[in-house]
């Protein structure tokens, strides 16, 4: 199922629920019932509960944004140190520099090709990829530069190599969900407190009530599966993609 209709039926669900809930439960008003009676401090209740739910939803927003954001900065300075390595290697004899870019190439097109299923599949960066990417740190450590020039180049080159190292640590760290079960428990919980209390302010079957019930749940609902899709940097619809890794190797698509 794609997510987005996966989001309309959610939407369309909570929206269905609330109007239900708020026309059954208006059927069962009795003709002397006065909504003017809700005491003023329900409302300041209900205030204050949507407030500091509001502060909770925008603050685990903003926790799986930075995750999504700092998993794409670790892709791109993964992507960008394999390319400076490949760049740098001119400086080598042809026998040698075809090595170190086909060792390069390869764990690009493992990455591309191989890794990003696997890690959607099992939440974490596979070991044949890390085994790739010593065998290209072997390869150039083992050398010894026969050059002035290879002398310069030798340490930049192993700096790259331990860059992308970091960053390939890094990307499996970020793999999966990011936001902790008991985070999740109290959003849902307050997503229903907060609509709940909307319920003892005694809204009403006319059509301006119902529409702004059935939109506040729309709206919860659209949050909620916000944070969800943002909770896994490399699983779901909105996430961090090779493209990086597409754009320094085109010659691998």
């Amino acid at each position: 199922m794609s997510e987005w209709l996966a989001l309309a039926i959610a939407m369309s669900a909570a929206c269905a629920v609330l109007v239900a809930v708020v026309v059954l439960r208006q059927r069962r008003v009795t003709a002397d019932d006065d909504p003017s009676e809700t005491p003023d401090v329900i409302e300041y209740m209900t205030m204050m509960i949507g407030v500091v739910y509001a502060i909770v939803l925008g603050l685990a927003i903003a926790g799986v944004w930075e995750a999504r954001a700092s998993a794409q900065d670790d892709l791109l300075r993964e992507a960008q140190a394999l390319h400076e390595v490949s760049a740098r290697a001119e400086v080598y004899p042809a026998d040698f520099r075809a090595r170190v870019r086909g060792d390069v190439d390869a764990y690009v097109s493992f990455v591309v090709d191989t890794e990003w299923p696997y890690m959607e599949a099992h939440d974490e960066i596979s070991p044949r990829g890390t085994e790739l990417l010593a065998k290209l740190r072997q390869d150039v450590a083992s050398r010894a530069p026969q050059s002035d020039l290879e002398a310069q180049v030798y340490q930049p080159v192993m700096d790259r190599i331990a860059a992308a190292d970091e960053a390939r640590t890094a990307r499996g760290q970020n793999t999966g969900p990011t936001m902790p079960g008991v985070v999740w428990f109290g959003l849902i919980v307050g997503a229903v407190v907060t609509v709940g209390m909307v319920f003892a302010l005694q809204i009403r079957r006319s059509a301006r009530e119902l529409v702004l019930v059935g939109t506040f749940g729309a709206l919860i609902a659209f949050l909620l599966f916000l944070i969800w899709d943002f909770d896994d940097p490399f699983g779901r619809g909105i996430s961090v993609t090779t493209q990086p890794f597409l754009d320094l190797f085109p010659t691998l698509h």
